[in-house]
């Protein structure tokens, strides 16, 4: 497994080695030893999936405030998404900034979003199945989120009418939204 940077500290890409022939391929999609050689040491407690039947579907940018925040190990079973993180740790150099990637059933990229960050995805194909592993179970009493079109992010979406679920809809935007994460200093909240 590889890992790559990105511009927000603590998020990286993760390409895993493909073994592929004429049959298809294999690869090894979570070994905790080889994340922990790479310096990612979580302790997943939870898979979650998702399906978004339409291209176009927006989830999120969703968090858990920080007593029950979640760690996300993201990856794309089929179809693809336009995937994307935004720093909401206060005091952070990079506090409301984002980075966006592609992850595909064809590229096999996962992405690490820690704790500190939102989250969200844009279907770019229908029939898109999502798996995640998670570091905290869900808590809908801490379950919180910012609109998706916030002008403030300026988030390049690759759609402009997307399908919504109502909470999606209704999020605050980030200078709204209840954010009880702080900077440390080191890149971690």
């Amino acid at each position: 497994m590889i890992r790559l940077e990105t511009k927000l500290t603590g998020v990286f890409l993760l390409e895993p080695v493909v073994h592929g022939d004429h049959r298809g391929y294999f690869m090894e999609s979570y070994t905790r030893s080889k994340l922990e050689r790479l310096g990612l040491t979580y302790d997943f407690v939870q898979d979650n999936e998702s399906l978004s039947a339409q291209a176009g579907v927006i989830r999120g940018l969703h968090y858990q405030l920080s007593a029950k925040a979640q760690t996300k190990l993201v990856r794309v079973l089929a179809g693809a998404v336009y995937d994307v993180i935004v720093d909401i740790r206060r005091g952070s150099p990079t506090f409301g900034q984002w980075v966006g990637v592609v992850l595909s059933e064809h590229n096999k990229r996962q992405v690490l979003v820690p704790k500190g960050f939102a989250h969200g995805i844009c279907t770019l194909a229908p029939d898109t199945r999502l798996l995640y592993k998670v570091d905290e179970y869900y808590s809908p009493e801490h379950d919180r989120g910012i609109v998706w079109n916030d002008p403030d992010l300026g988030i390049d979406w690759p759609v402009t009418v997307p399908v919504l679920s109502a909470k999606d809809e209704a999020q605050p935007r980030l200078r709204d939204a209840e954010i009880d994460f702080l900077y440390d200093g080191e890149g971690h909240s």
